[in-house]
């Protein structure tokens, strides 16, 4: 039995000296590919460098995080062309974020349009950021139906409804996560209705640590832990979650 973990910030300063024990409990957990979605100039060479050492295991990908566009947004969007002679599996993690800060609300809905048109061009999936932001985002994909465009909506929030909108625009994946372990989480009502070759496992690691480690430093070992609790809603059994999953996981991202 093999997990995929399609979100994991391993570079993360969270985990500063210890990255490479974090892959490998992920490893000895069965969880034995990691997606590496990129954030900004940053942390970008620190991500490049982690999945160099981790060859076959962590899988890196590029854009800019719709938190890190500033008024230098153009700058730090034109600094992806220096990294695109690398091997990527994604454009991502990119996408709109309202919870945060409403300021450049309308450069963040630019750089995803031309993120999206980068992901077109190269033949790559889009890891999509959409928190308090979906309906936007899914308008700025109605508008880009001309490009063909796959990915997945990572930390998936929202209802039924709003994933009958996203099904009807193509190609796309569900990411569940911690959440999913939470008391009165919305999601685990939501999740029934979505189809199981439609769901990505992830841990968004630092963050979003599912029970029982909630209050703790998230990290890719503990997807067995989401896919227990998926594996319990959805009445299938947890080698059926895992192959699935996995299945999926390298569908998209083509691993």
């Amino acid at each position: 039995m093999e997990f995929t973990d399609t979100h994991a910030h391993l570079y993360d300063e969270a985990f500063i000296s210890e990255e490479d024990q974090a892959v490998e409990r992920a490893v000895r957990a069965e969880v034995t590919r990691m997606i590496l979605p990129d954030i900004d100039s940053q942390t970008r060479e620190a991500m490049f460098s982690l999945a160099d050492r981790h060859e076959g295991k962590l899988f890196p990908c590029l854009g800019l995080h719709p938190t890190s566009i500033g008024a230098d947004w153009e700058k730090e969007l034109a600094a992806l062309e220096g990294w695109l002679s690398r091997k990527i599996y994604a454009i991502g993690e990119i996408g709109m974020d309202c919870y945060w800060s409403k300021e450049f609300i309308k450069e963040q809905q630019e750089a995803l349009r031309i993120q999206l048109e980068l992901a077109d061009r190269l033949d790559l999936p889009v890891i999509i950021h959409s928190r308090e932001s979906t309906e936007l985002i899914i308008n700025v994909l109605k508008e880009c139906r001309h490009l063909n465009l796959r990915g997945v909506f990572h930390a998936y929030s929202g209802s039924i409804e709003t994933y009958r909108q996203i099904e009807r625009l193509g190609d796309w994946y569900i990411g569940i996560g911690g959440v999913l372990t939470y008391k009165k989480a919305s999601i685990a009502g939501t999740v029934r209705d979505i189809p199981l070759d439609r769901i990505l496992l992830e841990t968004d690691c630092p963050y979003l640590t599912p029970v029982p480690f909630r209050g703790k430093r998230n990290e890719s070992s503990y997807i067995p832990h989401i896919a227990a609790r998926l594996s319990e809603i959805l009445g299938k059994g947890i080698e059926e979650i895992a192959e699935t999953t996995t299945a999926n996981a390298e569908k998209l991202f083509r691993i």
